[in-house]
């Protein structure tokens, strides 16, 4: 049997290690991003490259976008050479991206319109997961309809799990991004207070990483934030991005979530002093210039 011809729309972070991934599974892929130049490496790996939207899913079987936010994405499926519009009934789309509730249930209803299958499945990992095929898909969509396309998930996946209908994964994906964005915050705090002590901080982020405050995400955070280099696994705008997302969900179900409130501030800070093009880590430069 020949394999489902895809389409991927978003060559970033994640996108770019999705994308060799797919190409190493010797699926037929044809990829778009709004900067071409960032998709023309994927052409030396066999991929093809479209101009449009609509020109990358004409012809797939299966088509994933993995873009920014719910703007991005409305564009990239609705709009002027949108891919919706391109694709065939019987198709499928997987949609990837960290989005609001509203805009997956209009997706729903777009995609149900037109006859075409929807698999929600926002992704858990970063940069490394992504290119190692190591990422752990969060999926809302029916049974039948993620049977469909899991193949095409298990070769970027550690882990696909499937939460229930549409709108289910991106849930999960909203409550994880929070929790990691208030951890993330907290450790930044705790980064700079430990640096205005006579603390050996090596000693202490050892201690902690490895007691009852250590987490996956504080073991991550640390060396970067020592280091200070900043190299992007998960952009900083987009983890506020998110926790704005992750408020306005809460509050449809009567939770008011106040550390993310507080957090988000922290980030809005940072994107202020032009932090937001950074890893999420370079938030404790913030605390670092508070005197």
């Amino acid at each position: 049997m020949s394999k489902q011809r895809i389409a991927l729309l978003g060559i970033g972070t994640m996108g770019r290690g999705m994308a060799t991934n797919l190409l190493k599974a010797g699926f037929p892929l044809t990829v778009y991003n709004r900067t071409r130049a960032k998709a023309e490496p994927l052409a030396e790996q066999g991929a093809v490259i479209a101009d449009t939207p609509a020109d990358a899913a004409k012809n797939a079987d299966v088509v994933i976008s993995i873009l920014a936010d719910d703007i991005a994405s409305r564009a990239a499926w609705l709009g002027e050479n949108g891919a919706l519009a391109a694709m065939s009934p019987g198709s499928t789309v997987i949609e990837c991206g960290t989005l609001s509730p509203e805009w997956i249930a209009e997706l729903n209803r777009e995609t149900h319109f037109r006859g075409i299958g929807l698999v929600e499945a926002p992704v858990t990992g970063s940069r490394p997961q992504a290119e190692g095929g190591q990422l752990t898909f969060l999926c809302g969509s029916d049974e039948a309809t993620l049977e469909k396309i899991r193949a095409i998930l298990e070769p970027m996946s550690k882990t696909i799990i499937h939460f229930g209908p549409v709108g289910s994964g991106g849930q999960v994906k909203l409550i994880n991004n929070f929790l990691c964005g208030v951890q993330v915050a907290s450790f930044a705090e705790a980064v700079a207070w430990i640096e205005r002590t006579q603390l050996n901080r090596q000693q202490v982020l050892d201690f902690l990483k490895s007691g009852a405050a250590g987490s996956g995400i504080f073991a991550a955070m640390t060396d970067r934030m020592t280091a200070r280099t900043y190299e992007v696994n998960f952009l900083l705008r987009l983890l506020n991005k998110d926790l704005r997302y992750a408020q306005a969900a809460a509050a449809d179900h009567g939770v008011s979530l106040t550390t993310a409130v507080t957090t988000e501030n922290l980030f809005d800070k940072a994107e202020q002093q032009g932090l937001g093009e950074k890893d999420m880590s370079a938030v404790v430069e913030v605390l670092r210039e508070i005197k």
